[in-house]
């Protein structure tokens, strides 16, 4: 983070298990560490058991990463449990977490926090939609309703949105709210074809330097490539 900016990042970490199917949160915790965000929204998070006595993901990655994390997990049992997370370097302000379940169809949620950007008040929502165009449609309008009346801060959308029809109603409807966002190809990570994990940012001016991140550990670390841009926290006298 520098006065007038901060970096965030999205990274479908696949539960950790890589390309050459060996499951690695270690291997994962260097990614994230030379991203160097100061917000990074993570999907696909695992802390199922394991044989291996592995520990739980999300606590392994803050603390190897010197992070502080936020839990947003979609599927619960007693033994453990999977979904979103956010890590971040910023003083947390408030955390909210809303349900985006379609019935019948995998629980999907996101994680809304504030944090304090250097005096700035900043809204993160992170979240990883559905597979299905309907499932889409209903969690976008229900992200765009969440955000509604929110002028007053610096808001960033992103995850894994799942969305690869550019002129799909829900890109169109987050392009209306946000502007047209950033997104580059992060899927499949070892040869991208897909756009699916996106960052947008209200106001719109305040979206800069996206970079998909695609080198040799990326490529083998998880099936998702992590994608990272700039925000800028003051624009338009604010």
């Amino acid at each position: 983070m520098t006065a007038d900016r901060v970096v965030v990042a999205s990274y479908n970490i696949h539960k950790c298990v890589g390309t050459d199917g060996v499951r690695n949160p270690r291997r994962i915790a260097e990614v994230i560490h030379a991203l160097d965000a100061d917000v990074i929204a993570l999907q696909e998070v695992d802390s199922w058991p394991s044989e291996h006595g592995e520990p739980v993901q999300m606590e392994f990655l803050a603390y190897t990463v010197g992070l502080h994390a936020i839990s947003g997990p979609t599927i619960e049992r007693q033994d453990g449990h999977y979904g979103n997370a956010l890590l971040t370097r910023l003083p947390i302000l408030d955390v909210r977490k809303f349900d985006l379940t379609v019935f019948r169809r995998e629980p999907r949620g996101a994680i809304d926090v504030d944090l304090d950007a250097g005096g700035v008040r900043l809204r993160v929502i992170a979240t990883h939609l559905g597979l299905l165009p309907s499932e889409r449609r209903f969690q976008v309008q229900r992200i765009l309703e969440t955000v509604a009346c929110d002028e007053d801060s610096v808001t960033v959308l992103l995850g894994d949105i799942n969305e690869w029809f550019v002129a799909g109603r829900p890109l169109r409807w987050l392009k209306a709210r946000f502007g047209p966002g950033a997104a580059g190809r992060t899927y499949p990570s070892r040869l991208p074809l897909l756009a699916l994990d996106r960052i947008w940012v209200h106001p719109k001016g305040a979206l800069q330097g996206f970079h998909v991140h695609g080198t040799p550990i990326t490529r083998r670390a998880s099936d998702h490539l992590p994608v990272t841009a700039e925000v800028v926290l003051r624009t338009n006298g604010r």
